[in-house]
């Protein structure tokens, strides 16, 4: 628990603790982010207060996110809506003023624990894809690389992004607002219509003619779709 209100700390973890919970808490923004992603400490989830010392909530947030996927709940005196929307797209599990319940807290907390179990067992049964390949383009999602045939393609983060996004739906169509979602999930400065200037430039650099694309299709009204231009 990553909070600097003391007795509040306190009072979790005499609710928490009977119920076969471990708390530990940290006062301060930038210890708490430490302790966070510490590879020798296994949390199973992280409640976080937005206004703390050191660093706020969001920033402790970003970082937790940069290498740990932890549930994490966020507390927080301001219940306004534009800290909750923050909080949860920044990566956020569940977010809850601090006029909380310890009740209320449990349910929550419980909760998110419970579908990160779920998306673990389902990471496990079904890995993840690392190499995706369609005709001659082959994009590897660890590498976060693409080549055409023997040529690799100089990909800015956006494009291989959206590239990525469109190959793991190869032959389906992606709406921008999808794109748009997934690209804003790694805080690139992208807004609705760029999506389509970042389309444009993926193109080039795939050697598709603008006038009639081979790899990337408009499909009016809808959105981008990805396809072999072999198998058409």
């Amino acid at each position: 628990m990553i909070d600097d209100d003391r007795k509040l700390c306190r009072l979790v973890a005499s609710y928490l603790e009977p119920l076969a919970f471990d708390v530990v808490a940290v006062h301060d923004g930038r210890l708490g982010l430490e302790r966070a992603i510490d590879p020798a400490e296994h949390w199973h989830a992280v409640i976080l207060d937005v206004m703390l010392p050191g660093l706020d909530g969001f920033e402790v947030l970003r970082g937790i996110r940069q290498k740990s996927a932890v549930p994490v709940l966020m507390l927080t005196a301001r219940g306004d809506e534009t800290d909750r929307i923050v909080g949860l797209e920044v990566g956020a599990d569940d977010y809850l003023p601090k006029t909380f319940s310890t009740r209320e807290l449990l349910a929550r907390l419980r909760a998110v624990l419970r579908r990160a179990a779920t998306a673990a067992v389902a990471a496990e049964a079904n890995p993840p894809i690392q190499e995706i390949i369609v005709g001659d383009l082959r994009v590897n999602l660890d590498a976060r690389s693409a080549a055409l045939g023997a040529t690799a393609l100089p990909l800015t983060p956006v494009e291989f992004d959206l590239l990525a996004s469109l190959a793991k739906a190869r032959g389906r169509v992606k709406t921008r607002e999808a794109l748009l979602d997934e690209c804003r999930d790694r805080n690139y400065d992208v807004f609705d219509r760029s999506i389509d200037v970042h389309i444009s430039a993926l193109r080039r650099k795939l050697g598709d003619d603008a006038k009639q694309p081979r790899w990337i299709r408009t499909v009016r009204s809808a959105g981008y779709m990805l396809v072999d231009p072999r198998a058409e």
